[in-house]
């Protein structure tokens, strides 16, 4: 698929997107805090030392089923239990939507975008998210952990989350996400990496795959594309 020429508002060298990919945490949602307490819960279970809220944020990238075996060695799937039973409790009594995202998603939908998720959290929560928030009928597609043979940054979370609208990954297809898993799955998919909040904004620099721009909220993301 060639991407379209950029159109005027947009940096050059960017292409107007056909299709925007989002990662789900700290990029649309807020759901930090559940995210720690069960975390902590497996950690309590296995005498391990718990973590910050901020530490979770930190270290919090990969799906569970990447991350859990290097973490907890052949008690991996006793862990993962553990962490689910106590996340599937509190996810939905905790979960918010940050700031401009309602805004964000209506006016992408109105301007005729595909939109899609593509995520580490565990695929059935991470739909359940989308039906409490009232968003799942923005999305063509919502994939998560679990979902397909390998999770982001692999390819084959983009390839699915496209496959209701017919596009093929490439740079019209916008990926945007707060941290670095999400910069590398937009490149590993020829994708434009967005990156999104203001506080990633130093730790950018350090990533291994740089975005094609950083923004610092779902606002301005809205008021880019408006001038598109």
């Amino acid at each position: 698929m060639s991407a379209a020429r950029p159109k005027p508002g947009l940096p050059a060298g960017l292409p107007h997107p056909r299709a925007v990919l989002f990662d789900w945490d700290n990029t649309l949602v807020d759901n930090w805090a559940t995210i720690t307490m069960a975390l902590n819960a497996t950690f309590d279970a296995f005498s391990l030392p718990t973590w910050t809220l901020a530490e979770t944020k930190a270290r919090a990238r990969a799906s569970v089923r990447e991350r859990f075996p290097a973490m907890f060695g052949p008690d991996w799937e006793r862990a993962r239990d553990i962490f689910y039973g106590a996340f599937r409790e509190k996810h939905l009594e905790g979960l918010s939507a940050l700031p401009g995202a309602n805004e964000l998603l209506a006016g992408l939908k109105e301007r005729g975008l595909y939109l899609g998720v593509v995520s580490n959290k565990h695929g059935p929560f991470l739909r359940d998210e989308a039906a409490h928030l009232g968003w799942t009928g923005h999305f063509g597609g919502i994939v998560g952990a679990a979902d397909c043979p390998q999770d982001k940054p692999a390819c084959d979370p983009v390839e699915r989350a496209l496959e209701p609208s017919g596009l093929q990954r490439g740079p019209a297809v916008w990926f945007v996400g707060d941290a670095d898993i999400d910069m590398e799955c937009a490149y590993n998919a020829g994708c434009t990496g967005i990156l999104l909040h203001a506080e990633t904004a130093e730790a950018a620099a350090d990533f291994r795959q740089r975005p094609a721009l950083h923004l610092k909220d779902c606002r301005a993301l809205l008021a880019l594309l408006a001038e598109a």
